[in-house]
């Protein structure tokens, strides 16, 4: 069976985009940087993305384009009778566990974004939004509804195929999320008091710097932001032609990722601040804090609507790449059709998704890991433990298995200072990054 390619490769890097703008750019960035005093945190933001970001996002896409193959395929064909092909399977557990809570959150954007439509939640619930957050996640199925109607959105976009499913998805998702987000922006800029919010994220505090958890979190949000260590750009990567070329690729998604995190900030920020918000008031500042703001903005049950409306276009562009990873593997390995791999893939991310939404309710005393939720669980073993070792084993497969010369005709780097420069990254410097982040997240060390 041939092997599925875009159609385009502006098609590859909407859906690449897509894959790297999600829940993770709206609300993460938002509150990561609100935790870590927001102008400085965005300096080592975008420092960390374009020294680590962009060439692991490099290495990450070439790897895919050589091997032509899922993320286990990829490193069996090009480490061939050695045991590498096992770090593939950090790639495929991942997707599993991300999609299984993913689900559930972008779930949560869809039942606001109905209650939008309805025009129940223009004005407080009788509970206020808090109540209303609080009562819909601890039911015991309202939510797994929600979650299964994302489910099957995400599934029809993948069995419909690369080309006809998830690039022409992402041809309209892309752009119109950009346009959302940046009328929004100009919306919130217009609040009285919005410059404050301005300063907090474009003005650093360069006391900050002095303080070292700050470096792991931007490095720790630029390296998940950008998708990297799931196998998804390597899976997005397989189907490249040959002849597009990829350094300028995946600068452009990297710039354009960035673009989605600042855009984001500029939205929430200013509107935060307008209303007088704790700006590290955590995750719960989409559920909770910016409804209650909507409320009090000038056709503010028309800008929820629409931001509601944006997240569910950004979850989708992101559980699509996640979706495509297991599917990707599982119809090479056993060869099944693209139809009945996404749909029993789905499903069984469907049925962890169950679980997690429980975990809020009927299961809220389960704690898997320590004092955490399912949810938070199975946050922390996928992003703190599987993405790292995922990312590690593509910049060693790069920068130690293959030779300099490989390596660099892999990702359409010319021998030089700049082909240097990348290789010395991917070979030295982003694998100590990555080593440092993951034994900051799981407590060995304390930066």
């Amino acid at each position: 069976m041939a092997r599925e390619q875009w159609g385009t490769k502006l098609g590859f890097m909407l859906a690449a985009m897509g894959s790297a703008v999600g829940l993770g750019n709206i609300w993460r960035f938002s509150f990561v940087a609100g935790n870590n005093g927001g102008g400085a945190f965005l300096i080592l933001y975008l420092l960390f993305v374009l020294l680590i970001g962009v060439p692991l996002l490099l290495t990450e896409v070439s790897i895919g384009r050589k091997a032509q193959s899922d993320v286990v395929g990829s490193f069996q064909k090009l480490a061939p009778k050695t045991p590498w092909y096992l770090t593939g399977f950090f790639g495929i557990a991942s997707a599993f566990l991300i999609l299984g809570f993913y689900a559930v959150v972008a779930g949560w954007a869809i039942f606001y974004f109905w209650n939008y439509i309805n025009g129940s939640f223009f004005t407080s619930p009788e509970v206020g939004y808090e109540g209303a957050f609080g009562q819909f996640i601890s039911h015991s199925w309202h939510p797994i509804a929600w979650t299964a109607l994302f489910m099957i959105l995400t599934i029809v976009i993948v069995l419909s195929g690369v080309k006809k499913g998830i690039e022409a998805a992402n041809k309209i998702f892309m752009p119109l999320l950009a346009i959302i987000l940046i009328g929004l922006a100009f919306f919130s800029l217009s609040l009285e008091g919005a410059s404050e919010g301005l300063k907090f994220l474009f003005q650093p505090d360069w006391t900050a710097f002095s303080n070292p958890s700050i470096y792991i979190a931007a490095l720790g949000q630029a390296f998940f932001s950008l998708s990297l260590g799931m196998g998804a750009m390597l899976t997005y990567g397989s189907y490249l032609k040959k002849e597009n070329k990829l350094p300028s690729a995946t600068l452009g998604i990297g710039i354009m990722d960035t673009f989605f995190a600042i855009i984001s900030g500029v939205v929430i920020f200013p509107a935060v601040f307008a209303f007088g918000i704790d700006p590290s008031s955590g995750p719960p500042l989409v559920f909770i804090t910016l409804p209650s703001i909507f409320e009090q903005m000038p056709f503010g049950g028309i800008i929820g609507l629409v931001f509601f409306f944006a997240l569910i276009l950004a979850s989708l562009s992101s559980s699509v790449s996640i979706l495509e990873v297991p599917t990707a593997y599982f119809m090479r390995a056993f060869g099944w059709t693209r139809f009945a791999t996404s749909v029993l893939v789905g499903s069984i991310m469907f049925v962890l998704g169950i679980g997690v939404s429980l975990g809020f309710g009927l299961w809220s005393g389960v704690t898997p890991i320590g004092d955490l939720n399912i949810l938070d669980s199975m946050d922390y073993i996928a992003s703190n433990i599987l993405l790292p070792l995922g990312g590690l084993s593509m910049a060693l497969l790069v920068g130690w298995y293959f030779k300099k010369s490989e390596a660099l005709e892999a990702t359409d780097m010319k021998k030089g200072l700049l082909g240097n420069v990348w290789f010395t990254i991917v070979k030295f410097i982003a694998p100590v990054m990555i080593i440092l982040i993951f034994l900051n997240q799981i407590g060995v060390i304390s930066l």
